[in-house]
Parts: structure tokens; C-alpha cells; sequence
């Protein structure tokens, strides 16, 4: 199941203008998955999943809790994901 923080996802929405609902419309099945952990600052295995999403390439940064997948951010790609998901598609 998809879940969010819904204060997190108003910020997300005011700095990145995306709502963390646009993450039903992001296509999974092409999108690739780069780990993003920062252990000794989160203390949580992160993942960036990058992918196409209105045309464009976006970035989902999520963790997984229990049997949740917990959405952290949602924005546009920036040059070194667009490199990565250009070199692992």
C-alpha cells in the first residue's frame, strides 16, 4: 500500500508543485530504483525510484515500513538520475 505523511506531502506540493497522489499516476513498470540510503542520517534504508511521469522524468524518494511503501518526496529528475535511468534503460 501506498502512504505518506500528508504535512509532508503539502510541502512536497508547495516546493515541488506535485501532490504525493500524482505517484498513481508514475510508471513503475519502466522506472528504475537507485538506493539512496543516508544511514547515519536517517537511520532508514531510502530508495529513489525514477521514472516517467506526464512526460517527463520524476524522481520518488520512499522507504518501505512493514508492508508499506512510504512515500518521502516526489519531483522532477535532476541531470545525474536522468543519466542513470538513460545508462540502465
Amino acid at each position: 500500500m501506498l502512504v505518506w505523511d500528508e504535512k509532508k506531502c503539502a510541502q512536497n506540493k508547495a516546493k515541488h508543485g506535485l501532490s504525493f497522489d500524482a505517484v498513481y499516476d508514475f510508471d513503475w513498470d519502466t522506472s528504475i530504483t537507485l538506493d539512496r540510503s543516508r544511514p547515519d542520517i536517517d537511520g532508514e534504508t531510502r530508495w529513489a525510484a525514477v521514472g516517467w511521469l506526464y512526460g517527463k522524468l520524476h524522481t520518488i524518494i520512499f522507504t518501505y515500513r512493514a508492508t508499506d511503501l512510504r512515500i518521502i518526496s516526489l519531483r522532477r529528475s535532476n541531470k545525474r538520475e536522468e543519466t542513470d535511468y538513460a545508462q540502465r534503460t
